[in-house]
């Protein structure tokens, strides 16, 4: 298995109504949240799975859903 010491080249999207916040386009975590990590991303990110099934790493644990209920204002 193959690994990069970040993972940075993923789509990403602007967070709506924050002014300086970003999400994985794929599978909308937080970039905050990747750090950098391809464990970062869902399991099911099309990303990731991308990376892995070209030979790459995923390490750790990975993130879970996001809940939506809560409200989250800047």
């Amino acid at each position: 298995m193959m690994k990069k010491p970040y993972y940075i080249d993923f789509p990403q999207e602007h967070l709506e109504g924050h002014q300086h916040q970003y999400r994985c386009a794929d599978c909308k975590v937080e970039t905050t949240t990747i750090n950098g990590l391809l464990e970062g991303h869902l399991p099911s990110c099309l990303y990731r799975l991308k990376l892995e099934k070209g030979g790459y790493e995923a390490t750790g644990c990975t993130v879970e859903p996001a809940s939506h209920d809560a409200d989250d204002f800047d």
